[in-house]
């Protein structure tokens, strides 16, 4: 099964070389098929020039510019325009996501899942270095989803996580243009009645650059998503669930290492 990335690139250049080739050479000594698509979402540095020029040291590697609304979402949502793998998973050019845990992931994915999201607050994952007021606000709100959703899944805000390419066709139209898009995603997968294996990750805050996530921007944001959300769960009558004829897969797995 190829394996697409997409990463979403927005003034990266202090980071994303050394994102790439952590990524790919993790991948390549896995004989992993695969292709990494960055989107480079309006950078004003050199970004774009360091991806073009790993690209050949690297071939797996694509550069797609998103040429329309900048955002987060708007980014990830145009590299999933170029993706041409079965398994397709979102990463951050930051370094903050560990490349052999997407190799977990991906091992998972073959199982027979349909997602495979990361937990960095159960047996065996971790964090380093994140900042301590947004851990209580993280914390927080995923108790909330938690709650309102009623599943005992408990880092939905992350970004990090594995599709198949069926639910990816599944969860359209996405409508996030900002960082709520890392909610819209799994909350539609777990709500339309795709199936997910849990497993734990390691987080590790980002080396060089400024974090693109701006808090007081986003709280409303987030919550309109996953009010959408539960409103879908709860009224839609299922219309929008996962068609019958999708092949069986396993039920819903949490692995605690």
């Amino acid at each position: 099964m190829k394996l697409s990335v997409v990463m979403p690139a927005r003034n990266e250049e202090g980071c994303l070389e050394e994102t790439l080739v952590s990524l790919a050479q993790t991948l390549q000594a896995q004989h992993i098929p695969f292709e990494i698509i960055v989107t480079d979402d309006g950078s004003t540095d050199e970004t774009a020039l360091k991806a073009n020029r790993l690209a050949v040291k690297y071939p797996e590697i694509r550069l797609v510019t998103n040429t329309g609304r900048h955002g987060f979402g708007m980014a990830v949502r145009a590299g999933l325009d170029h993706v041409t793998g079965e398994a397709i998973a979102v990463m951050m050019a930051d370094g903050s996501d560990s490349p052999e845990d997407l190799v977990t992931y991906y091992r998972k994915l073959l199982e027979g899942y349909d997602c495979v999201f990361g937990s960095r607050f159960i047996r065996g994952g971790s964090v380093s270095g994140y900042p301590a007021h947004k851990l209580v606000l993280n914390r927080m709100a995923n108790r909330f989803i938690k709650i309102i959703f009623r599943i005992p899944y408990n880092d939905v805000t992350n970004a990090f996580k594995m599709y198949h390419r069926d639910v990816i066709e599944g969860m359209q139209p996405l409508i996030s243009p900002q960082f709520n898009l890392t909610v819209e995603m799994p909350l539609k997968a777990i709500v339309r009645g795709y199936t997910y294996a849990v497993v734990p990750i390691h987080w590790t805050t980002r080396k060089a650059g400024v974090t693109k996530l701006r808090l007081k921007e986003m709280g409303s944001r987030y919550l309109f998503i996953v009010m959408y959300l539960w409103l879908e769960k709860h009224l839609s009558r299922g219309d929008y669930h996962r068609p019958a004829s999708h092949e069986p897969r396993p039920k819903t797995d949490h692995i605690h290492a």
